[in-house]
């Protein structure tokens, strides 16, 4: 079953890798400014739902995926749904990444939070099993 995992493990490297290289080189993190907070105003609120939104609608899909496969069917022939929803929902982190640093650099750090968040979502075998049962299937 493990090796079924390498190609999924092997793209949520690359992905995590990809948008950490893309922060460093475009973000301009060695002069540490990313750590001020910038002053309030509405379009800072609206850059903040991004990340929020894209949490939650990932999730959602990727429940929503899971619940695609069929009950009686043994979780090996169910890693093809699993890596489609994990791809969905790592698209959906990513993609919020990317708008933040490149449409609102002040808030930098929360789009260093969503790289740590898309690292906790590291693919296995204990959360496929999890996550399926989750969402009854």
């Amino acid at each position: 079953m493990e090796e079924k995992f390498k190609p999924i493990k092997t793209i949520h490297i690359a992905l995590v890798l990809g948008i950490t290289l893309a922060y460093f080189l475009i973000g301009d993190l060695q002069n540490l400014d990313f750590l001020h907070m910038p002053e309030t105003d509405t379009t800072l609120y609206l850059f903040l739902l991004i990340p929020i939104a894209a949490v939650f609608l990932g999730n959602m899909l990727y429940k929503q995926q899971l619940k695609n496969g069929e009950r009686d069917q043994p979780l090996e022939n169910k890693i093809g749904i699993y890596q489609t929803a994990s791809l969905i929902r790592w698209a959906m982190v990513e993609g919020a990444a990317f708008l933040i640093l490149f449409l609102k650099k002040e808030l930098i750090i929360i789009g260093i939070c969503l790289i740590l968040y898309l690292v906790l979502l590291w693919p296995s075998q204990e959360r496929m099993k999890r996550d399926f049962k989750m969402v009854g299937n």
